[in-house]
């Protein structure tokens, strides 16, 4: 069932890459047939929520064979809850932002065929790189994620394209560098075990010394930190999302971001738990360090792109900070965190975006009373807002609360500083909404039309969502709670 999850939307990128591209309408069906295929994804990894056992709890689903046997490595791949969690979320966004992008202006003569196609493939290795259990699996999958945003942003972004997918591809390679290490490190440590092997539940039954184990942690963590992103390895998130389209926005912060954070539960604690409680205090004070400064330097943007791309930084640092206090309250927050951060994230992004593409300007500054000709606009901005501020009665509330009421049995300190961050968060979420939303109507902003019944339709999903969850979020912890006690029961 795994193997037809990855598989759907490898075949979807295929088909589409082989639709003639010659004319508008020709492209124009290859969306309708990218679309299909993510509908398509998105029904299997219903299928397998459905068949997901929540009383058994750890991983299930299991499918392995062996892929190259004198490394150990093989294709095994399954999911526990968080993992299903991670899954459910790029089924969902990806054919919303397929269907949001129907109409994204690409530069020169650029074919709307290979633009739906990358999604797709990033779409299918986002499946494998949450469902990996094989770490030579895990890492091949995620540096091959690289690979369909380095273009989506190089090729179909805005002005800064090159320079910015560039700036991208260096840090994340950076980081994929070292997790390397870390990964022949532990085919090192495999090896002089007995036999090697990359398989989770064989690596995390192997006995390693505290100097090994830290080096093959900060290896992991390295490249972790930099995908995440945790302050100050963040520098590079800004500037793609500010040239990057809407949709790869989307894609790149709300669900390959998530791969840092997935992996530092997956790997960083199921594999070096020792390692990680003696790096837990410096790895919250830099997470702490990330949600306040995040958030003042959205406070301080006057670009709608780089905004959301800094509120990102500041969520992650909560969720981070959730991951390393090591409580099951507040792992449990993080877990649902990275689900409904990207919820409100791609709202934000997408109707920003909406926002830019009809004013012809990213700056904030340029808007001004839009409400009065666009209030279904002003709508879905002042709810994807609120709920970046985490505002009670909307999803993200559950997940920050969790993770504060965790972390506060840990460190009364960082959790302090932390809540700091919801307050500088309604600073940045209100001053937007009131400067380009309300007051009277300004002459440049006059251009700007209300939201089509397409991009209602993308958006609505995403709406529905972060409020059915804010009222009742039980299902989705039900769903990671045993994986989450699986993992804080290996701590030490």
């Amino acid at each position: 069932m795994i193997s037809v999850l990855v598989l759907t939307p490898l075949v979807g990128a295929l088909a589409v890459t082989a639709l003639p591209r010659r004319s508008r309408a020709e492209q124009q069906r290859a969306r309708h047939v990218a679309l299909g295929a993510s509908l398509a994804a998105l029904g299997v990894a219903f299928a397998v929520a459905a068949r997901f056992d929540l009383d058994a709890g750890g991983t299930q689903m299991l499918a392995e064979h062996r892929w190259i046997e004198p490394l150990g490595a093989w294709y095994a791949v399954g999911v526990d809850g968080i993992a299903l969690l991670l899954v459910l979320l790029t089924a969902i966004l990806t054919p919303v932002v397929i269907l949001a992008s129907y109409r994204d202006e690409l530069p020169g003569r650029r074919s709307a065929n290979s633009y739906v196609a990358y999604m797709l493939v990033l779409e299918a290795l986002a499946f494998l790189v949450f469902c990996a259990q094989d770490a030579f699996l895990f890492y091949v999958a995620f540096e091959a994620t690289l690979v369909p945003i380095y273009f989506l942003i190089g090729s179909y972004g805005g002005p800064g394209r090159r320079k910015a997918a560039t700036t991208f591809l260096l840090y994340n390679l950076l980081g994929g560098l070292l997790m390397l290490a870390a990964v022949v490190g532990l085919y090192v440590v495999s090896s002089d075990a007995g036999e090697p092997s990359y398989r989770l539940a064989d690596l995390a039954a192997l006995p390693m010394g505290d100097g090994t184990e830290r080096l093959l942690f900060a290896g992991f963590m390295a490249a972790f930190c930099i995908k995440a992103p945790l302050w100050p390895f963040h520098t590079w998130l800004p500037e793609a999302a500010a040239s990057a389209t809407p949709a790869t926005s989307v894609l790149m912060v709300s669900v390959i971001d998530k791969v840092g954070t997935f992996g530092m539960i997956r790997w960083g604690l199921g594999l070096f738990p020792g390692a990680a409680d003696w790096a837990s205090p410096t790895i919250m004070a830099l997470a702490v360090v990330s949600i306040l400064y995040g958030a003042l330097a959205a406070i301080g943007s006057s670009d709608l792109r780089r905004l959301v791309a800094y509120t990102s930084v500041s969520h992650f640092g909560f969720i981070i900070l959730g991951i390393f206090a090591f409580t099951q309250t507040s792992m449990a927050g993080s877990a649902l965190y990275m689900f409904n951060h990207g919820l409100s994230t791609a709202a934000l992004f997408l109707v920003t975006g909406v926002m830019i593409a009809r004013r012809g300007s990213a700056e904030i500054g340029d808007f001004g009373g839009v409400q009065k000709i666009a209030p279904v606009m002003s709508g879905v901005l002042l709810v994807a807002g609120l709920s970046s501020l985490s505002l009670p009665g909307l999803a993200p509330f559950v997940s920050e609360f969790l993770v504060l009421a965790g972390t506060f049995t840990v460190s009364v300190p960082l959790a302090a500083a932390a809540t700091l961050g919801i307050v500088l968060a309604a600073v940045y979420v209100l001053v937007l909404y009131r400067r380009t939303m309300t007051g009277p109507l300004t002459e440049q902003a006059r251009g700007v039309t209300e939201l089509t019944p397409r991009e209602i339709a993308a958006l609505t999903p995403l709406v529905v969502v972060i409020i059915g969850l804010g009222l009742f979020p039980q299902p989705i912890l039900d769903l990671v709670g045993p994986a989450v006690a699986v993992v804080v029961g290996g701590l030490p």
